[in-house]
């Protein structure tokens, strides 16, 4: 493996990790835009956006981007979560100038109104449907609930409200703003040439101006409110619950992704023991979301109506127990195995570690290796869970219950 990094006069990074032992490369480009960085009058612009970067562009349109990637075998998309857009293509390595040549063509798209128009109606589709998602639901209710006012709780596909009163001058002010080059981070994997790549960066991106977008990263603080949604149609009862956890930045986030397994990984870890093997649920896990100066651990149940609050309860016994220090040696072994394990086969594809460069790089100026990760991995100790569980404890935590039954409480 070997990394490569440099920046372009106009503020846009570039990195790359090659690898000549690869089949393939990936490409993609990391814009800090997301629904954390939009003003309440225009929530969801940047999943919008999303959607209108391959709508057309100068030199190409719509049809032509989706013929152009196919003409050379490429799979490309794209993603918009709370802080970031991440737009990506993979291929074989004699491919790259051609599909490099329709990934960056599509950041610098059209906007044109009358396909703004028309996207408009596809977005508030979208946000229809995952209203019909118990899931979805409980989710988008959970972070509003748990961040209160901090703009990581808004929604990253906005509301059907915002997105309807949304107008196109908007959105093209939003993307004159958030996807300046110096906003951007550019990262290649897998097989490929470090000359050819800062060749390809700097003839399609060095002429792309704009200065830097800031964000105002505040730490937030979890509310651990509790909220009891009716949906009497739907047939079984959906919780989530959310704790405070360690940002992105902290070194703790090893050993939260690690906790986050021994007690809710979908298969093997306590809260499976406790709730799905016994049959009183059919889903229970816990993940752990890093965030820009934020962190949280995600609690997702699913069960009948009436297992809802004796299910909070087993949970919340589960949680006191790890905070009051009885994690085991074996168990955090066993979390190790399956992180582990995990880490390598996703670096195994040069779109895997795509990924993990990327969002290094946007928010640690970082390169971290697959070494390197699987050596921090390795360093946790059961003390640094003990800790972990002090410092950020799973209980109180914000609970959000969906479904027919409204007869839920918050566990005691």
């Amino acid at each position: 493996m070997r990394f490569h990094h440099t920046v372009l006069d106009n503020g846009l990074q570039v990195i790359a990790e090659l690898n000549d032992q690869a089949h393939s490369v990936a490409s993609g480009f990391f814009v800090k835009a997301g629904s954390r960085d939009e003003a309440p009058k225009v929530a969801g612009v940047s999943h919008f956006l999303e959607h209108m970067i391959f709508k057309g562009t100068p030199r190409r349109d719509a049809l032509a981007v989706n013929r152009d990637f196919d003409r050379v075998g490429a799979k490309h998309n794209a993603q918009t979560s709370e802080e970031d857009t991440f737009y990506h293509v993979t291929c074989l390595p004699e491919y790259l100038p051609r599909a490099f040549d329709i990934l960056s063509d599509i950041l610098r798209p059209n906007l044109a109104e009358d396909d703004f128009d028309t996207e408009k109606k596809v977005i508030i589709e979208e946000i229809r449907m995952y209203l019909d998602s118990p899931m979805s639901v409980a989710y988008e209710a959970a972070k509003a609930a748990h961040f209160g006012g901090h703009p990581l709780g808004q929604s990253i596909l906005g509301t059907v409200d915002s997105i309807t009163a949304m107008k196109v001058e908007e959105m093209r002010a939003y993307f004159q703003k958030r996807y300046s080059p110096a906003n951007i981070v550019l990262a290649f994997a897998g097989k490929s040439d470090w000359d050819q790549i800062v060749e390809l960066a700097k003839s399609h991106c060095g002429s792309w101006t704009g200065g830097e977008a800031t964000r105002n990263a505040v730490p937030p603080k979890g509310t651990g409110s509790f909220q009891a949604l009716l949906r009497a149609d739907d047939q079984q009862q959906t919780v989530i619950g959310v704790a405070d956890a360690p940002p992105l930045e902290s070194a703790d986030r090893y050993a939260a992704q690690l906790l986050a397994t021994v007690l809710g990984d979908h298969t093997g870890s306590r809260l499976y023991w406790s709730l799905i093997d016994p049959g009183y649920a059919d889903g229970v896990d816990v993940s752990y979301q890093d965030y820009n100066q934020a962190g949280t651990f995600f609690t997702f149940l699913s069960c009948e109506p009436d297992e809802t609050q004796a299910n909070l309860a087993r949970i919340t016994e589960v949680y006191r127990a790890a905070m009051a220090g009885d994690l085991t040696e074996e168990e955090l072994t066993q979390a190790k195995n399956k992180v582990l394990a995990r880490s390598v086969l996703r670096s195994e594809r040069p779109m895997g570690r795509l990924a993990s460069l990327g969002f290094h790089w946007t928010y640690r100026r970082e390169y971290v290796s697959v070494a390197h990760e699987l050596e921090a991995f390795s360093k946790v100790t059961l003390d640094d869970l003990h800790r972990l569980c002090q410092q950020w404890p799973l209980l109180p935590m914000t609970v959000v219950s969906v479904g027919p039954t409204t007869d839920v409480h918050a566990p005691e």
